[in-house]
């Protein structure tokens, strides 16, 4: 699409365009709430669109899910935070297809130390058994998963069933711990 020049330029800008945005959330971290909260009744979409603002950045979507509980309730909070992680996925899995093709993975791959190049990306249990790993492995695997171009559909119900428990466990433990906060007070 792109001389090869063209695309370092590019994957260049991008970058520096990420690394503002990651600024910028970082330094209003605390304002996602009220945020959420004046979209009324559009703050379902609103919270789905942060999680896939979120994915390009370090940032874990973790705390949108808590919110996501908070503001919605255990139900509609499980299905608002999975599904702002599905889209969340595939823009990382997107993401990282193309750092795969800028930086010509295959070639780098073959020299990795520790037999790293030699990881089963395209097995179902790895990419289930990395996305359980807290924090920030879902990111991980993700973009592991686009840069060794897994095929989508084994990615897309790999992901989504890993998102739905992460999504369970965290709305509904953080929605108890709400609640319990709010009967200490």
């Amino acid at each position: 699409m792109f001389p090869k020049r063209h695309e370092k330029i590019w994957a260049l800008a991008g970058l520096v365009i990420a690394m503002i945005f990651i600024y910028y959330v970082a330094k209003n971290l605390r304002d996602i709430k009220t945020i959420v909260s004046y979209a009324g009744l559009t703050a379902p979409v609103v919270i789905i669109i942060l999680y896939a603002l979120f994915a390009i950045t370090p940032i874990s979507t973790d705390p949108l899910t808590v919110v996501s509980s908070a503001m919605f309730g255990p139900l509609f909070g499980v299905l608002i935070s999975w599904i702002g992680n599905c889209v969340a996925s595939l823009v990382e899995y997107y993401f990282g297809s193309h750092i795969g093709k800028i930086a010509n993975f295959k070639e780098i791959r073959k020299k990795l130390p520790f037999g790293l190049g030699k990881l089963p990306i395209n097995s179902p249990w790895f990419l289930i058994g990395g996305r359980l790993i807290p924090g920030y492995g879902g990111k991980i695997i993700s973009i592991l998963a686009g840069v060794h171009h897994v095929k989508l559909i084994l990615y897309l119900w790999t992901s989504a069933l890993t998102n739905f428990l992460g999504s369970l466990f965290l709305v509904l433990g953080g929605y108890h711990i709400i609640r319990l906060i709010h009967l200490l007070k």
